[in-house]
């Protein structure tokens, strides 16, 4: 095989002067939001039904995070009495579904989809909660709960 020389192109020097400013560097893209009406005894329900969507659509389930603001997944709490840093582990290895509460959100890294089941706890957990997954989420945040609790803490028209 015969290798053919690149293109140089010399760049000359331009007259000194003050530099243009730079172009403002685009921000990260908003995630986009959808909300599933449900109650707050069917938002764990409402979520698991999300995400197996989401995995029968093609996701991997490494990309999906879920965050529960009342009683904790049932694969988080048997997870967890293995002790934090396996749970941990399992987080970082970004290898399956991850589920955690809310009071732990802060931890989690940013994955492509986060699901909120906004399935009870102190009005202040959602409206700490779904700021925080809004931030996490990469391309799609999907709440799950009361569409008036949810609109008012993330914005009406949700």
């Amino acid at each position: 095989m015969q290798r053919t020389p690149r293109d140089v192109t010399t760049v000359k020097p331009g007259p000194s002067g003050p530099a243009a400013p730079a172009a403002p560097a685009p921000g990260p893209a908003t995630p986009q939001i959808q909300l599933i009406p449900a109650s707050v005894e069917g938002a764990l329900d409402a979520a698991e039904e999300a995400v197996d969507l989401l995995l029968d659509s093609g996701r991997a389930p490494g990309d999906l995070l879920v965050i529960t603001t009342g009683e904790p997944h049932p694969w988080a709490a048997h997870e967890l009495s293995f002790g934090e840093p396996s749970y941990w582990a399992q987080h970082d290895a970004r290898d399956d579904v991850f589920y955690l509460d809310a009071a732990a959100a802060g931890r989690a890294a940013t994955r492509p989809v986060v699901v909120v089941a906004v399935n009870g706890g102190p009005d202040t957990t959602a409206a700490t909660a779904l700021p925080l997954a809004l931030a996490r989420a990469g391309a799609l945040l999907i709440v799950c709960g009361d569409p008036q609790k949810v609109n008012a803490v993330l914005g009406a028209g949700v």
